[in-house]
């Protein structure tokens, strides 16, 4: 066989034939005769033709049996095959192409006509793979802009719904741990066969993504009701239920100026339905069963299993064992029945995700009393993660550094120098942040009511870049952290629409410190 790298495999059981072929095509492109179909099958085992030239006329397996043959099987079935015989009835060419083939040329052949056909058809099949690569490399563009896109879209979320718990602080972690827990009851319920078809048209990992709104209308709730260490009084607690109807109207404020809308969707859906009961004494609408809508039925056991298995002012944490007696008590009353079953079948998941959350807030405690640490009981956002006693955490310290090599890399930019020296120094402290003290009286870039006039913008742009990389490069219950340069181009897709285009080229001038800084955390 010639060393080309194109190669031809002549299929043809005269060797008349086989010689002329071979002449006319030598010299252009690597060669190889068979004098039967079975011979081909055998060569096919361990050469990978760029064409198949057939003869239909053979002993024992004619062109058209092999040619059922090549296309029955997936290795072969891709190898283009022109038909190279002495029948020249109309009836013979259409059954040969209907099969499969690429050509019919009759015998005896013109030599320069076979020549350009076969060049022709293997630059066709040159341009197929061609397009097939370039389509692959395409869709493996288009499916990591659109992860970088949802990294980003669940980052800004997050920040979103840590604001609710920085004004929370008896909800810490909260988030976060409802969205394991909602996955696991997604999860469980389609092995069960639950709701199945239902289930089986959402985007699930875009449906956890916005189950991070869930309580966003708490924001409008006052502080005195949200820190209240005790339990409400009725006309206290009607004002909390308003926090459901609030976080739609928040959620559809935001949805009238997104083009993307079905995460919003999901997110309206659990933010207005999660305190529904099964029996229609719940709240806003008393809706009942499954007027209900499915995402608020498994909101409404993954909430509560969280309330319970957690400490609240009015109440001490519950055991598991005690929260699952809970739970399976209200099937019925409070819970769809059939989520209540999948919950109890699979209680020991549930156990084992809390215990986690359980072991590492004790964990945290050891850390804290070293000053090191954070509370368990606070909220992972950044406001009350800063320090405890006093005392930077090791969060906070990472933080700042972040938030240093920014301040640093502005410092050198001419535009933002003469506005940065007009900074307050405390508006630049991150340290003093997270005390305890309520989150108006916060200095951290960021929070509106800690800056002064134009200071917000700047800072509030700077934190938001900072935060963003944070979260994205921190393991969370739900994923696992991203690469540092997944982040960065995560960033860079923001750029213009989530933050400022000037900040984000800034932050490309130090990014490499950011990654020294992430290593070193």
């Amino acid at each position: 066989m010639e060393n080309n790298c194109e190669t031809i495999i002549i299929v043809d059981d005269d060797i008349t034939n086989l010689t002329a072929a071979r002449n006319t095509l030598a010299g252009k492109y690597s060669l190889a005769t068979v004098p039967s179909g079975e011979k081909l099958f055998q060569m096919l085992e361990r050469v990978s033709p760029s064409l198949i030239l057939l003869d239909v006329e053979m002993p024992d397996m004619d062109g058209y049996s092999v040619m059922e043959g090549l296309q029955s099987k997936e290795k072969t079935a891709h190898i283009p095959v022109i038909f190279l015989t002495s029948r020249i009835d109309p009836e013979s060419e259409i059954k040969g192409l209907s099969m499969g083939a690429v050509d019919y040329i009759f015998k005896p052949f013109s030599r320069e006509l076979l020549v350009k056909r076969i060049d022709t058809h293997i630059a066709f099949e040159k341009q197929k793979k061609q397009l097939l690569k370039y389509n692959l490399a395409l869709e493996s563009e288009v499916n990591r802009k659109t992860r970088t896109v949802l990294e980003l879209q669940s980052a800004i979320l997050k920040a979103v719904a840590e604001l609710v718990e920085c004004r929370d602080v008896v909800t810490g972690g909260h988030i976060e741990r409802t969205q394991s827990y909602l996955r696991m009851l997604i999860d469980f319920s389609s092995e069960h066969g639950i709701y199945t078809d239902e289930m089986k048209s959402w985007d699930v990992e875009l449906l956890i993504m916005s189950s991070q709104l869930h309580d966003v209308g708490k924001i409008s709730i006052k502080d005195e009701l949200l820190m209240k260490p005790g339990k409400l009084t009725t006309e206290e607690f009607e004002e909390m239920k308003k926090h459901t109807t609030y976080g739609v109207d928040i959620i559809r404020r935001i949805e009238r100026s997104a083009t993307e809308n079905e995460f919003l969707s999901f997110a309206e859906i659990m933010a207005g339905s999660h305190h529904e009961k099964w029996n229609g004494s719940g709240y806003p609408f008393g809706l009942k069963g499954e007027e209900i809508p499915l995402l608020g039925r498994l909101m409404a056991l993954a909430d509560v299993y969280d309330a319970l298995r957690n400490e609240r002012p009015y109440k001490e944490a519950y055991s598991h064992e005690m929260s699952v007696d809970i739970i399976a008590q209200e099937k019925g009353a409070h819970f769809d029945p059939l989520i209540t079953d999948v919950f109890l079948a699979h209680e020991k998941e549930f156990n084992e995700i809390s215990n986690k959350v359980i072991r590492a807030g004790e964990t945290e405690v050891r850390r804290a009393e070293a000053g090191e640490g954070r509370r368990p009981s606070a909220s992972n956002s950044r406001c009350k993660n800063c320090a405890i006693g006093g005392k930077m955490t090791g969060n906070a310290r990472k933080m700042r550094r972040y938030h240093d090599i920014m301040i640093d890399a502005l410092l050198k930019n001419k535009r933002y120098a003469e506005e940065m020296r007009s900074w307050e120094k405390s508006s630049l402290d991150l340290s003093a942040c997270g005390t305890g003290d309520n989150q108006n009286k916060c200095s951290c870039p960021g929070f509106t009511n800690g800056l002064r006039g134009v200071d917000a913008p700047l800072q509030g742009g700077i934190m938001a870049i900072v935060d963003v990389y944070d979260s994205l490069t921190s393991d969370k219950p739900h994923r696992k952290r991203v690469t540092h340069r997944e982040a960065v181009e995560t960033i860079m897709n923001g750029s213009g629409s989530y933050f400022g285009p000037e900040l984000v080229d800034v932050f490309l001038e130090c990014e490499k410190e950011f990654e020294k800084a992430a290593e070193a955390a």
